[in-house]
């Protein structure tokens, strides 16, 4: 199994794969692909060879060969659908992104608020009570869902996706969620990346 960071990288190349085939080019080396990456060549051929990808030393890597790995390996060509809870200015944010698409064949296909204000089924992304997840999640065959409620209730909502099949959490909510060990859980504090971005600008040396 891949680690997180094997994973991240691996899909970091695949979107500099992509603009590398924008601008046109049908080859990239390992330096070039590790400089776009902000990672070393070498660390580039070493996530290659763990996953069974080859190159060429002097000819490099096929791009289209390796887009199409990459493609296959994390099933990018199949759709995906996913549910968000929590219509606060972070979920409104997210289901506006791109017309509900947030990335290779992922679309948020309902979202869910307490809030009956919140709630519509008319104009386009239906907002629901939580009283029909049982139904979006079985109907549309939802594994993955978002979290952007407040802390107060994230781990309540968890609860309820777990309990309905869902077994991979993206989490915005500034909270650490308790789940199973068959539940992956993303955790993106916002306000944690700010605090540890200052922090690493105040250890720059002069930058002040």
């Amino acid at each position: 199994m891949l680690v997180k960071t094997h994973i991240r990288r691996l899909l970091t190349y695949r979107l500099c794969l992509l603009r590398f085939k924008e601008l046109g080019f049908k080859k990239v080396y390992s330096y070039n692909l590790g400089q776009e990456a902000g990672v070393s060549a070498e660390q580039v051929r070493k996530d290659f060879s763990q996953c069974g990808f080859s190159g060429k030393k002097k000819a490099g890597y096929d791009i289209e060969s390796l887009l199409i790995n990459l493609n296959d390996k994390f099933k990018l060509d199949e759709v995906r659908n996913i549910i968000l809870v929590g219509m606060g200015n972070m979920g409104k944010a997210l289901t506006h992104y791109n017309d509900h698409y947030i990335g290779t064949n992922v679309f948020i296909v309902a979202a869910f608020d307490i809030d009956p204000a919140k709630q519509n089924r008319k104009t386009g992304l239906p907002v629901l009570s939580m009283d029909k997840l049982t139904e979006i999640i079985q109907g549309f065959r939802v594994t993955t869902a978002i979290i952007t409620t407040p802390a107060i209730s994230a781990q309540n909502v968890c609860n309820q996706l777990i309990a309905n099949g869902i077994h991979g959490i993206l989490n915005f909510a500034p909270v650490t969620l308790k789940v199973p060990d068959n539940v992956y859980v993303s955790n993106i504090n916002l306000s944690c990346e700010i605090e540890a971005i200052i922090y690493h600008l105040n250890e720059i040396e002069g930058f002040r």
